[in-house]
């Protein structure tokens, strides 16, 4: 168990939190297939399906750019996506040497018009986003892929080399609250002589999953909240595959149906009843 400093793409938090590699056969997750029971209010605040891929050298952001000419009239707000990158290091006398910030430009960003369906063309990836209301996965899933199709006419991929689902779910927990195992099974454990209040918690699982093979990324935080008859939790599940693939490969979409249960597995095992009553 190591502590690690937060890292979110889309957050400034600077507590730390802790990670758990669960690395043996014991530790994994049974992915299973079932009837998974659609919510009226699911707390589905955005879901993602990203493909990392490799694209020919002579591919350039011009030609990208060419993918809103066939999206338009769905997605009619585009702008360019950036991307920066930079760090620290250290040097074998233990100084700390700040690694010089690069990047610019790395695709485009496309938005529908009322800014609930988004799709991201990249040098290196392809992302479709739904923000809330999520309908269902069909949905999603036949959105996406009919995307995805356009992008490679466009783009020419020739490897796949990740494919992932995320989901971040935002449950919004009454107070009183005896014991937050009564909403959510897994929870960090206060040890028996500390103080049990808890203000705030940031806890991230990171878990493979060999039979898909996958990896599932699980972290929990506490939003702060001035409302005082509920605590927001935003509950963020990520699973990918490293595993490559052909474009042409047909098969391989089918990663993602598997990517969906485990996703699912991990939801539904993790709440309880009353948590389900939330969503009704």
């Amino acid at each position: 168990m190591s502590r690690l400093p937060w890292n979110g793409a889309s957050s400034s938090r600077s507590e730390p939190y802790v990670v758990c590699l669960l690395d043996h056969p014991e530790s994994t997750i049974k992915v299973s297939v079932a009837e998974w029971t659609t919510f009226p209010n699911a707390p589905i605040t955005e879901a993602l399906l990203d493909i990392r891929v490799q694209l020919p050298e002579d591919v350039n952001l011009a030609q990208l750019a060419t993918f809103y000419d066939s999206v338009k009239e769905r997605y009619p707000n585009k702008r360019e996506r950036l991307s920066w990158q930079g760090g620290m290091k250290l040097t074998p006398t233990g100084d700390v040497e700040v690694i010089q910030s690069q990047g610019g430009p790395d695709g485009y960003l496309l938005t529908s018009s009322d800014g609930k369906q988004i799709v991201q063309v990249r040098l290196d990836a392809f992302t479709s986003n739904r923000l809330r209301p999520y309908d269902r996965w069909e949905t999603f899933r036949d959105e996406a892929r009919d995307l995805w199709e356009l992008y490679v006419k466009v783009a020419q991929p020739k490897q796949i080399t990740r494919t992932a689902l995320r989901y971040i779910n935002r449950i919004e927990i009454p107070l009183p609250m005896r014991d937050f195992k009564d909403y959510i099974l897994t929870v960090p454990e206060i040890a028996a002589e500390l103080p049990q209040g808890l203000a705030k918690y940031l806890m991230q699982l990171v878990i493979p999953v060999p039979e898909i093979p996958a990896t599932a990324i699980i972290t929990e935080a506490m939003e702060p909240t001035a409302e005082p008859t509920k605590v927001p939790l935003i509950f963020d599940i990520d699973v990918f595959s490293s595993k490559v693939f052909e474009v042409k490969d047909g098969e391989w979409w089918q990663v993602f149906e598997k990517l969906r249960d485990l996703k699912n597995n991990i939801f539904f095992r993790s709440i309880t009843d009353k948590t389900k009553e939330l969503f009704q």
